[in-house]
């Protein structure tokens, strides 16, 4: 997902719980992939189309992240195209599938750049995809921006590359901030997913705030994507005797994870990032996910009058409770949206110039401002998981 990194509330990945999703038919490979309606009764003539371009992980393991995202911003374009487009034109976008795999990610934004000519590209989720994608994106002028992507690495690429969410320093700091002065942890493990470029940049950071705040991190272990028996590295972590298990990986090894250390009696805290995000994380792990925290970008708590539209009218389009993902996919084609309306033309430098100014963009999963790097400023929720349920704890602010 993003690479993935506390006081007011933001509602994102953990509120899809009990719904149902409904999963559009998807071509799952990029050089068939087929346009996707953005909300149009009827396809528009093409000189009054503005084609957007969409890599995501609609197949593969990453599937559940994929799909969310591609539903916020299909809801984003059917918004802006009721309320008139942009510039007298209507708003399309084409997605195509990468199964979750790096080298497809490349050749979909290849071919959205140098075939379907699109305006503007979004995705990816995960920080491996993304950093396969951008640099196609600013060899191009394309502006690209990921909607979760949170390995600091991703936006480094080029002055085209941007995210809306925040960055997994920051993320990182969160959770290793309310282990040590919340839940009191004097010592800690990791293990981390070494194919992963979100879950070794999350593991880093992690390691480092929480021995800067005096914690210990008394052992690391490691595994590779697609990897399902984790017990070995559990039973050595059990060893130590630490009091929390820092997990930064997505939610298909997570679940498992978590089920296995209950079956081996590892009793600590686990503790991960917006990764865990998904209503598939419950089906895997069950109870033995209960008393878990992570950190994220919302919280479907949030009170707020747009989260709680965004909210009723994901749910009326597609009969689920949105998620992180969904919400950032939402947030990304938002902020896309805003710069082509405050740009002097359709052409990439000026919709990347317009992108580089956006400061205080309201934002379902938080108010976002771009920052010279051109990453999202903005604050992260502590949530606590309770009976296949993500609970709000706190939020921490940059």
């Amino acid at each position: 997902m993003r690479n993935l990194t506390l006081a007011a509330f933001a509602a994102l990945s953990l509120i899809t719980l009990g719904c149902e999703r409904k999963t559009p038919a998807v071509d799952p490979k990029p050089p068939e992939a087929k346009p996707v309606d953005a909300g149009v009764a009827a396809a528009p003539k093409q000189d009054d189309v503005i084609l957007l371009g969409e890599v995501g992980s609609l197949t593969g393991p990453e599937a559940a992240f994929g799909i969310s995202t591609k539903q916020g911003i299909e809801l984003a374009l059917a918004e802006a195209n009721a309320a008139g487009g942009v510039k007298g034109k209507k708003l399309e976008v084409r997605v195509y599938d990468d199964q979750s795999k790096p080298e497809e990610a490349a050749s979909a934004a290849a071919r959205l750049i140098t075939q379907d000519h699109i305006a503007l590209l979004l995705g990816e989720v995960a920080s491996s995809n993304s950093l396969a994608m951008a640099p196609k994106a600013q060899e191009a002028k394309v502006p690209m921006i990921s909607p979760s992507s949170t390995n600091p690495a991703v936006t480094e690429v080029g002055d085209y590359i941007f995210r809306v969410c925040f960055i997994d320093p920051f993320q990182g700091y969160v959770m290793a901030k309310y282990a040590r002065q919340d839940l009191k942890m004097s010592k800690a493990a990791i293990l981390k997913d070494v194919k992963s470029a979100y879950s070794m940049g999350l593991a880093d950071v992690f390691e480092k705030k929480f021995s800067e705040l005096g914690g210990k991190v008394a052992g690391i272990e490691s595994y590779s994507k697609g990897e399902t028996d984790f017990r070995a590295q559990l039973t050595a972590l059990k060893k130590l005797k630490v009091e929390g298990l820092y997990v930064p990986g997505y939610y298909n090894d997570v679940g498992l994870v978590a089920r296995q250390a209950k079956e081996l009696g590892l009793k600590v805290t686990m503790m991960g990032g917006d990764g865990w995000d998904s209503e598939k994380l419950f089906e895997l792990g069950g109870a033995a996910l209960d008393g878990s925290v992570v950190s994220n970008h919302y919280s479907a708590e949030d009170p707020s009058p747009q989260v709680q539209n965004f909210i009723t009218k994901y749910k009326e389009k597609y009969g689920a409770v949105p998620d992180s993902l969904a919400a950032l996919g939402y947030d990304a084609a938002m902020v896309g949206i805003e710069a082509m309306k405050r740009s002097t033309d359709l052409t990439g430098p000026s919709i990347r110039d317009a992108l580089a100014q956006i400061r205080d963009f309201p934002g379902v999963a938080g108010t976002i401002s771009i920052n010279e790097k051109r990453d999202a400023v903005k604050p992260a929720v502590v949530l606590q998981i309770k009976n296949n349920k993500f609970n709000y704890v706190a939020t921490v602010k940059p």
